[in-house]
């Protein structure tokens, strides 16, 4: 049984998650993800995502290098209450976006989700690594074959970007997606890559090559801004520009900008 712990969300697009713990309490997070912590809450690195403690040192070890490769941290680092009233302590994500509570009880017990999403959970809850059925999604699915697997009745909370939006599909209903846009699914939702149809759609589409083919039922996660594409199209700014638009403010400003599909 997971923690129960009490949490709220602060702020808009930049936000933080500050979950209060009665005594005894505790709370797993990405090792990097603390913002603040009160009074009587004390931190301790650990191998257990689960806070647990079973397992033994080599299912520790093998744990922590499961977490490795879905792109996070070793460790985590675990943060309980040890004093005698109720405390609060605060995670941030890494990226501009949106933090998304969920309740795995209600999620069905397990959820699969996007590598390196994962912010905190409440002690008790297990994440692991979920490589996708087909290995062509692996090579060509954008963010990588190896996706989080987040097990346990208490809440979790991931941290994605831009607008998030929930869709349910029916049994057999399918949903094309941008491989960059999933953040999270139930785990009956069948997840395949699929190839653009057309040559010239996938050369000058501007979608790129596949996209991700989801089939009900079951409830999926997506959003609207990958921080991989944001962050593409800044380096890609930088590096056609030198490190700054130079001509920016002139004729051949306004002309780069058509030019560059911007305006």
């Amino acid at each position: 049984m997971a923690d129960q712990i009490d949490y709220r969300i602060l702020g808009d697009d930049l936000q933080a998650v500050v979950i209060t713990l009665d005594p005894g309490e505790a709370v797993v997070a990405e090792a990097g993800a603390m913002m603040y912590m009160r009074e009587g809450i004390e931190m301790a690195t650990t191998l257990d995502a689960s806070g647990q403690g079973g397992g033994g040192l080599f299912g520790k070890l093998l744990s922590g290098g499961k977490r490795l490769l879905t792109g996070e941290s070793f460790f985590v680092t675990m943060f309980a209450n040890h004093g005698r009233g109720r405390s609060d302590v605060a995670f941030a994500s890494p990226t501009p976006g949106k933090i998304v509570p969920l309740d795995l009880a209600q999620w069905g017990g397990t959820v699969i989700a996007q590598k390196n999403s994962f912010l905190c959970a409440a002690r008790g809850t297990d994440v692991s690594i979920a490589f996708t059925r087909k290995l062509g999604a692996g090579f060509f699915g954008g963010e990588g074959f190896i996706l989080q697997r987040l097990q346990g009745d208490g809440l979790a909370f991931l941290h994605a970007s831009g607008t998030l939006v929930t869709i349910d599909l029916a049994p057999g209903e399918q949903l094309r997606v941008d491989t960059g846009c999933l953040v999270a699914m139930q785990p009956n939702v069948d997840y395949d890559i699929r190839m653009v149809p057309g040559i010239k759609t996938a050369l000058f589409g501007g979608e790129g090559l596949f996209f991700v083919n989801l089939t009900g039922p079951g409830r999926v996660i997506l959003q609207t801004m990958p921080f991989s594409r944001l962050a593409d199209r800044i380096l890609a700014s930088a590096q056609r520009a030198g490190g700054a638009r130079r001509e920016e403010g002139s004729v051949l400003g306004g002309l780069g900008n058509l030019l560059d599909g911007d305006g």
